[in-house]
């Protein structure tokens, strides 16, 4: 029962309680750009849900057999791997949302969502538990995402899904399509997050080197004395949160 249950809390961790974009702040730079329509949201959680999930199985197999000194470029090559394969079906089976979504598709293999759970989970846990835990953090994102983008799109166009919603006493308020509006619609979100947990989402308290889960990799040499210094339990509130 216990195993169950702590296999239950990795599959639910990303969805609320560590949230990827609303808790622990990362990947905000395709929340923002590929969230102005509830379509373009699904399709971008969804491209980034597969690799996380197969780019984690993977590594979590390979995690003894990859040397420390070069993991960074080893989890980019496996990511790099998945996002191929991901670019080459929507090319194929869904033409107008690749196109829609551009080189934010590609730019998977750069976001930090994905590498920093190669980095702090799956090179340290099992097949199972990196799989459950890649679920997790895409369907938190993906949700993200999509309530990012409905939003968005309902405001900014009075359509959902392409469809219209609102009748023509609405007028589009053209703000939410824009980046200002995407900012908006963001914080308004953390902060309906942070009420609705009364606060029990786990904090970054501070920004430092020590929150990276590239820390242990960059050259000590250009990291100030304090930061050394410094405890990773000073920077979060819970080791979930490094990722």
């Amino acid at each position: 029962m216990e195993n169950k249950t702590s296999k239950l809390s990795i599959l639910t961790n990303g969805i609320i309680k560590e949230n990827p974009v609303l808790v622990l702040l990362i990947g905000t730079c395709p929340t923002l750009a590929t969230s102005s329509t509830l379509a373009n949201g699904v399709g971008m959680g969804i491209s980034a849900t597969a690799v996380l999930v197969c780019s984690n199985i993977v590594i979590s197999i390979l995690r003894k057999v990859i040397p420390d000194k070069v993991r960074i470029p080893c989890y980019i090559t496996v990511i790099a791997g998945f996002v191929t394969i991901v670019q080459f079906l929507l090319q194929a089976y869904a033409p107008e949302l690749n196109k829609s979504l551009g080189l934010f598709i590609p730019l998977i293999v750069v976001n930090c969502i994905i590498l920093g759970r190669a980095e702090a989970f799956a090179n340290k846990n099992s097949v199972i538990d990196s799989a459950l835990d890649g679920i997790g953090m895409g369907i938190g994102f993906t949700l993200c995402l999509a309530l990012m983008g409905s939003i968005r799109e309902l405001l900014g166009q009075g359509t959902l899904l392409g469809h219209t919603i609102f009748g023509s006493w609405f007028t589009p308020i053209g703000f939410f399509n824009l980046a200002p509006g995407g900012f908006f619609v963001y914080g308004i979100l953390i902060w309906l997050l942070v009420v609705v947990t009364k606060g029990k989402a786990p904090k970054v308290k501070s920004f430092s080197c020590v929150g990276c889960p590239m820390y242990n990799s960059c050259n000590l040499d250009t990291v100030p004395a304090e930061t050394k210094a410094a405890k990773p339990a000073d920077v979060v509130a819970e080791k979930g949160a490094t990722a």
